[in-house]
């Protein structure tokens, strides 16, 4: 099953992992792991279902149970090393993660549309949802509050966010700085696949407000060239600037060195596929948990990050990714934030 938008789809026909399924007609669930597993589960009936799901079918991990690919000095130490890349000049900015797991201690409580109502109730985001396909590989549980790709027939739009506080007073001009370098490789992205003249910036780094932070948003957007698919972009924009850096491809090489531990879903592209009705709407994989099972016991996993920009403070950007991952950790752990 899945659930997006106010939508329960249910009733699997098919999955696929070539993105040209995306153009063939049907509601699909997307979920595009950061390193590029794609998994597309197309279903035979969606009907409205705004109410969240019980959560007795959710028993989260013992809050002291999780444990981080990278501790705070690992964490420190390679935003010093991106600094070296910058000054170098090597890359201007670039996206330091790290993945948090936790032994999940009931199987049979392990349901990711449980934890999806758990987050709807105390952590509601813009393109929440689940997709739960465990015969895939694929548990998903999104408070994603980011937008990486929509469409309404050949228009595409995309919302990157850089920039968080807990407040707006907290925010920096290395804040503004950071969103404006990653707007203009988005445009860039799209510029890819998208008619000359028409990828425009409407809005440009807003503050939005979410549960315990606010973000810098920025929107970008294009006319989709006549022949261009789910491919052609997919291609072109992913994985998403603003959990990358720029230049994406010197960002990328770094991500893989100082990274100890594959990103997954996080970071990735999670969402729906209207192919019927030509729309889309696929966030980016931030704010999300998912669950793997090949070592027999279940494990929660969530991701946290920072964009490292030549301002950076190593300490700063530290806290930054406690401050993402706290609140929704607490939920996910006991069933209310901390």
């Amino acid at each position: 099953m899945a659930r997006f938008a106010g939508r329960l789809a249910t009733g699997l026909r098919e999955v696929a992992h070539d993105p040209a399924a995306l153009d063939r007609g049907g509601f699909w669930a997307v979920a595009l792991d950061f390193e590029g597993r794609l998994t597309c589960a197309r279903f035979d009936e969606v009907r409205p279902d705004p109410a969240p799901p019980a959560t007795h079918n959710w028993r989260g991990p013992d809050p002291d149970s999780w444990h981080s690919s990278l501790d705070a000095d690992a964490y420190r130490a390679g935003v010093r090393r991106i600094r070296e890349y910058i000054a170098a000049g090597e890359v201007y900015q670039a996206n330091l993660c790290r993945v948090l797991s936790a032994p999940l201690p009931d199987p049979e409580r392990t349901d990711v549309d449980a934890l999806t109502g758990l987050l709807a109730a105390h952590n509601p985001a813009p393109y929440a949802g689940t997709i739960r396909l465990p015969e895939h590989g694929v548990e998903i549980a999104t408070a994603s509050p980011e937008l990486y790709l929509s469409r309404h027939g050949r228009t595409v739009r995309s919302g990157p966010i850089k920039g968080t506080g807990r407040t707006e007073h907290d925010l920096l001009d290395k804040d503004y700085a950071e969103n404006v370098m990653i707007v203009d490789l988005v445009r860039n992205d799209l510029g890819q696949v998208c008619d000359t003249g028409t990828v425009t910036v409407p809005d440009l780094c807003a503050v939005e407000k979410h549960p315990g932070l606010v973000h810098l948003v920025s929107t970008v957007e294009g006319r989709l060239h006549a022949d261009a698919g789910w491919p052609q972009l997919f291609d072109a924009t992913f994985p998403p600037g603003s959990v990358t850096g720029a230049p994406k491809s010197s960002a990328l090489r770094i991500i893989r060195e100082l990274e100890t531990a594959p990103r997954g879903p996080y970071c990735g592209a999670i969402g729906w596929v209207d192919a019927d009705r030509g729309e889309a709407e696929l966030a980016v994989g931030i704010r999300s948990f998912w669950i793997e099972r090949d070592t027999g016991r279940p494990v929660l996993k969530f991701g946290a990050g920072a964009g490292i920009t030549w301002g950076s403070d190593p300490d700063g950007e530290w806290r930054e990714t406690e401050l993402k991952a706290a609140r929704l950790v607490a939920i996910a752990s006991t069933g209310t934030p901390a």
